[in-house]
């Protein structure tokens, strides 16, 4: 109705809409061509198996994963069965030291989420790089020797540095 019509275009245009951004666009495009290939879905196949492998290695070690396992692309790590409650943050500093990308995550019984126990943990990145589920295992004891025996992150860097020259990102950054 027209009583209404400059309302409902000052309510949509600036605040919710903006105009057609064309490099969206073309992003969405290119999106969307690159998730119709077969390659794209083998990649995320991988993904999934690279996650399960990690998973299922980390509980050999006795890591504790909040959902026994992963049906997705990541998982959470419970620190607590390491008397490490509320030390997500430190292991996360740890891990990146040793050159492992991960995110301190809060997890049910936590009372702050600026004091997490939890490990988030993904496998895309890794996957993209070409590592399969062998890689997985050693990902995994490296956690073990950084969080649990408490190994030196700058010694473990360098095997992690090694293996990622054996997989280099498929493009230049």
């Amino acid at each position: 109705k027209e009583e209404y019509r400059e309302r409902i275009d000052r309510a949509v245009f600036p605040g919710l809409q903006g105009g057609p951004h064309n490099n969206v666009i073309a992003a969405i495009a290119q999106m969307a061509f690159e998730a119709a290939q077969p390659e794209f879905k083998k990649y995320q196949r991988q993904i999934l198996a690279n996650a399960q492998a990690l998973a299922e290695n980390l509980k050999l070690l006795n890591f504790k994963l909040l959902t026994d396992g992963t049906k997705n692309h990541m998982m959470l790590i419970d620190l607590k069965s390491y008397n490490m409650g509320g030390k997500g943050k430190e292991a996360q500093d740890l891990l990146e030291q040793a050159g492992i990308v991960v995110n301190r995550n809060s997890i049910p019984g936590d009372t702050s989420p600026f004091n997490p126990s939890g490990l988030r943990v993904g496998t895309p990145a890794v996957t993209t790089r070409g590592m399969k589920e062998k890689e997985m295992k050693k990902i995994a004891e490296w956690f073990k020797r950084v969080l649990i025996t408490k190994e030196s992150p700058e010694k473990i860097k360098v095997e992690v540095e090694g293996l990622c020259r054996q997989f280099p990102l498929p493009y230049k950054v």
